[in-house]
């Protein structure tokens, strides 16, 4: 489609009046995906100012290997994936599972369009959560980006339904966590020889009779951390049988990474990216503004 612009305004606010009834999250993805062109140029930037009688086209979709449902991209440039996972899907392979990953498919993906292209791992999440997670496109931006989580230079927040109500309305949680044998996680004596620092902060969103919503931010970033914090301060999150919890409101692990901000690794600029909320957890959380 080819069409002028009428008015001035951020790019993202001129396709959704282009394209009725298109999410933001829709738009966004058309914008990744190199189908916007302003005045012939592929422009990626929501925020990128259109002037009226700037000449606009949106193409058809470039023809990629399908995503499963769920798996949406937040952004692609020439360094970086970003993508929102869903539950029940192993980030990485496992000795039991190797092809059913975000981790392969997002391969495949890529590789439809660009054979050589690889992809690189900078963190994870677990099977049963859900939200935001980076990859890199090149070993260096992947160097890069690790440096930056080891920093703790990266912003990591979540929404976690727990069991309970939480009284205090934040707090944080501290230990060194370590793993044992039946690769359970678990808060040790604070001696950095035997366990890994965690710092975990939390603040209460809304308090329910038998749940609470809480904002999860990640100082830190150890394996089941948020978890195992949250257990040992007497409130697993829900549907998470490993750690205590009793009861599964949502027929899932009520964790989701809603957001992450970082540098850019090769520009330099703070980005951020965002989720909505699942489905499942909206009746738990304070309405969006």
């Amino acid at each position: 489609m080819k069409t002028v612009a009428a008015a001035p305004g951020s790019l993202l606010d001129t396709l959704e009046l282009l394209v009725p009834g298109a999410s933001r999250r829709t738009l966004r993805q058309m914008l990744v995906q190199d189908r916007i062109r302003i005045n012939g140029e592929i422009c990626r930037r929501a925020a990128h100012p259109v002037r009226a009688g700037d000449a606009l086209e949106i193409k058809t979709r470039n023809r990629r290997a399908e995503l499963p449902t769920g798996v949406d991209v937040l952004h692609e440039d020439e360094s970086l994936l970003v993508v929102q996972k869903p539950s029940g899907l192993l980030t990485v392979a496992t000795p039991d599972e190797r092809e059913e990953t975000l981790y392969a498919y997002l391969r495949r993906f890529l590789r439809e369009s660009h054979p050589r292209q690889n992809l690189y791992i900078v963190h994870r999440l677990d099977k049963y959560a859900s939200g935001v997670l980076v990859f890199a496109k090149t070993a260096d931006v992947q160097d890069r980006l690790k440096e930056l989580f080891s920093r703790h230079d990266v912003r990591r927040n979540y929404w976690a339904i727990v069991d309970g109500r939480v009284q205090r309305d934040r707090g944080t949680v501290r230990s060194c966590l370590a793993e044992d044998r039946s690769f359970r996680v678990h808060s040790v004596v604070e001696d950095r020889k035997l366990g890994k620092q965690a710092v975990t902060h939390y603040r209460v969103l809304q308090r329910f009779q038998e749940f609470t919503a809480l904002e999860v931010t990640l100082e830190t970033g150890r394996k089941h951390q948020i978890r195992v914090h949250l257990s040992e301060i007497g409130h697993p999150v829900a549907g998470d049988r490993t750690y205590g919890a009793k009861k599964d409101p949502l027929g899932r692990l009520a964790l989701h990474a809603f957001h992450l901000g970082f540098k850019h690794p090769t520009r330099g600029e703070p980005v951020e990216f965002t989720t909505e909320p699942p489905p499942e957890f909206l009746p738990y959380l304070p309405k969006q503004k």
